[in-house]
């Protein structure tokens, strides 16, 4: 790759950096970022009222590089911390990068040089999985084998087909095009809720053939708690996108209807699988609002060439009795050893 433009005229890049007791991994992430090829960037580590003395690792880190900027704050959650760094950033493009996680040293150049000429665009790179023994797991998104632009819609069908990529952190993001909204805070799944407004504001999405970013899947960050407590917040917050998407589709894009309608019956199974057994009882209102939507959507859920026969079977047995194919779901998954 050439230079991407002289120095004067390189726009500034501010990469934000939620950071929570993560002192083992952050530095590994912290480095990936110093060794960006393009250098025309600060780093934001956002301190989200660590308890173990990843504070002041980040201060250390800021001493050793004068384009890393600290903030420090009372814990509230990775939406909580990466929208204060937005409201510090000075750059006019803004990325997102996990502290657990670590990207390649050239991938915010190619997304910049992506950029040019495309102000109201998204540009997103590949990424994959890293397993905590170093090994790489299977693909979580499509890689494109050539540049791949969508228009809004067709992103957002993307998205709703399960092939699209929500994420923030393999994006650039144009600050203008952000404007004044912002990451939902005390939600799951943010990163969604967020990209289903911003595709209502942008031209489209570009999205390269390159893997610039890597996941650090390790359990117990943010979205791999093993609790039950934690997966009926994760699980709930996915229906209530889907039922936000499927109002916005009905208002906008009634073309996706059907596409949407897939997407909310498939996060409701999704939901009823996980969900843990003692939490499906009648004082459990989503449980029960759950239920009742998959008993008045039989005939979308049985005509739907979105839909997989096994889903479709599923569905349509957690609709007749939810409670005792989960035992049986939850017995043939432990019989497979999962």
């Amino acid at each position: 790759m050439g230079e991407y433009r002289e120095a004067a005229e390189m726009p500034l890049l501010s990469v934000i950096v939620p950071v929570y007791n993560i002192m083992e991994y952050l530095p590994r992430c912290v480095r990936s970022l110093e060794q960006q090829t393009y250098r025309d960037l600060e780093i934001l580590l956002v301190d989200d009222g660590s308890t173990d003395g990843t504070g002041a690792l980040c201060d250390r880190l800021a001493r050793e590089d004068g384009r890393i900027r600290v903030f420090h704050k009372e814990n509230g959650g990775t939406s909580s911390a990466r929208n204060l760094g937005i409201e510090k950033a000075r750059g006019e493009f803004l990325g997102f990068v996990d502290s657990d996680d670590f990207v390649e040293p050239d991938m915010y150049m190619h997304l910049l040089q992506a950029a040019e000429g495309k102000e109201n665009w998204l540009v997103q790179a590949g990424r994959d999985e890293v397993d905590e023994q170093g090994g790489q797991l299977p693909g979580i998104c499509r890689i494109p084998e050539e540049r791949e632009e969508y228009a809004p819609v067709e992103f957002l069908e993307e998205l709703l087909m399960h092939r699209g990529d929500c994420s923030f952190c393999t994006k650039l993001v144009p600050r203008r095009l952000l404007g004044d909204e912002r990451f939902p805070e005390e939600q799951l799944n943010e990163d969604f809720h967020l990209m289903i407004r911003l595709l209502q504001r942008s031209e489209g999405v570009i999205s390269l053939p390159m893997c610039g970013y890597h996941v650090f899947y390790r359990l117990g960050s943010n979205t791999r708690k093993k609790r039950a407590e934690e997966f009926s917040r994760v699980f709930s917050d996915n229906v209530n996108n889907a039922d936000l998407v499927l109002s916005l589709v009905e208002e906008k894009y009634p073309r996706l209807r059907p596409v949407a309608v897939r997407f909310g019956l498939y996060q409701r199974l999704d939901y009823l699988l996980h969900i843990p057994i003692g939490q499906m009882r009648r004082d459990n209102g989503q449980y029960r609002a759950i239920v009742r939507f998959l008993r008045g959507h039989v005939r979308d859920t049985v005509g739907s060439p979105y839909l997989s026969g096994k889903n479709k079977l599923y569905l349509l047995v957690l609709t007749l009795a939810p409670r005792i194919v989960r035992r049986l779901h939850r017995l043939g998954m432990r019989i497979r050893g999962k």
